[in-house]
């Protein structure tokens, strides 16, 4: 009597697993579930606000020419239309782009720009919350051995002061026209725009710079128009191909209804109508969150919405990959950088099992497909020694380096 009951119990519970197992064994499952308070979506998401008017004819900004930054005819087509979700697509895609690699720099250093004429580059560093280190530093070296430092100039903005940091100073020495130190006055940067004199917007801050480092990268564009690279990110490809067009980035390959998209990486000119609509949007919706991307992702998201449903063409949208080529599935996704080899070579393996040789599959990618790598912060976390990291970006941003670089 017993025994039959254990039977019959050990098929009922044992047939569905066996039905699941079947199942993973010929389909693979793609669940993501996320909880967005509907009241929430009502007032941030479904509400469509006007734009604030700085695409208008009689409200030109300064400088700044619409016909050829918006209209205007490109070179290099950056937006493949497709999620590139499958395989290596998004990869291969960004190996279609044309431009040169680290190594034919060295060629390309003549016809040096005065600092006018240079594009500008931006990074931040928060010096109250953590010292400028060597670990920091690696964003500096991937800068200067991948961009073209003859006509490129990076500009590391700080709430405190790092002149006196001996890292930097070696930079500032050993390039002084390409490189400068800069402390961030927050209310000078907002003079003349729709944040001018809002203090209890323009003093928001965090503990992990997400908010204030969002409204900064928005103020320093604006002024002197350029580049942003989060400090978190290492570079690995020239990215002048991509300059013509004003661009944010994807966030992952899984574009999440909400927050598309990401500021790590970004590119604006000076004075941009684009930036004008961001600043209108910041001063007329609810103050930020703490410790979330509400004048980030969300925020740029809203802006692209504003801009479609009036006719305006939005700014173009990078491929996940290009820069965050580990925020995807896990057989498609870059391998962990904080990982060994042997570590990333268990289980599931990243790039559907590409080697990580010197001179193999990754490092192909690496140097000529995508442009660089964003980390998100993880600042704790050391590169292993001997890992692919190592090999094959940071000793080549060392050997590249050792022939223009004076002193430790």
């Amino acid at each position: 009597m017993h025994l039959g009951r254990f039977w019959r119990l050990l098929i009922l519970l044992g047939t569905p697993l066996l039905l699941v197992l079947f199942g993973l064994y010929f389909y693979e499952p793609h669940i993501e579930i996320a909880f967005y308070s509907r009241r929430w979506v009502a007032q941030e998401i479904d509400s469509l606000a006007p734009l604030g008017g700085c695409f208008s004819a009689d409200r030109p900004s300064s400088g700044y020419n619409i016909s050829e930054h918006i209209y205007g005819r490109k070179k290099t087509e950056i937006q493949a239309g497709l999620p590139m979700r499958v395989g290596l697509d998004c990869y291969n895609f960004a190996g279609t782009i044309e431009g040169p690699t680290m190594y034919d720099l060295l060629d390309l250093n003549m016809g040096t720009l005065p600092l006018d004429q240079r594009t500008q580059y931006h990074t931040y560093w928060r010096a109250d919350l953590a010292p400028f280190g060597p670990r920091q530093e690696w964003m500096l070296k991937s800068f200067f051995a991948t961009q073209n430092i003859a006509r490129t100039r990076l500009v590391l903005w700080s709430n405190g002061d790092l002149t006196r940091n001996p890292i930097l100073q070696k930079y500032a020495n050993n390039f002084p026209n390409a490189f400068a130190i800069q402390r961030i006055d927050i209310p000078y940067l907002a003079r003349g725009t729709e944040l001018d004199g809002v203090l209890p917007l323009l003093q928001t801050r965090d503990d992990k710079a997400w908010i204030d480092g969002d409204l900064i990268r928005l103020l320093v564009l604006w002024n002197y128009g350029g580049v942003w690279v989060d400090m978190d990110s290492l570079l690995t490809r020239d990215l002048e191909p991509l300059l013509e067009h004003e661009f944010v980035t994807q966030w992952d390959c899984y574009d999440k209804p909400y927050t598309p998209f990401n500021g790590a990486l970004m590119r604006f000119h000076k004075h941009s109508p684009y930036i004008c609509e961001a600043f209108h949007i910041m001063a007329t919706s609810p103050p930020p969150r703490p410790k979330s991307t509400d004048w980030g992702s969300l925020l740029y998201f809203k802006l692209w919405r504003r801009l479609v449903a009036v006719g305006i063409p939005p700014f173009k949208v990078l491929p996940f990959c290009f820069t965050e080529g580990r925020s995807c599935r896990l057989d498609t996704r870059l391998p962990d950088p904080f990982a060994t080899d042997a570590a990333n070579s268990q289980g599931v393996r990243p790039l559907m099992g590409l080697d990580l040789d010197d001179g193999g599959d990754l490092d192909l990618i690496l140097t000529r497909k995508i442009f660089g790598m964003h980390l998100h912060n993880q600042w704790e976390k050391l590169f292993p020694v001997g890992g692919w990291v190592e090999r094959l970006l940071l000793k080549k941003f060392d050997e590249r380096l050792s022939g223009v670089m004076e002193g430790p």
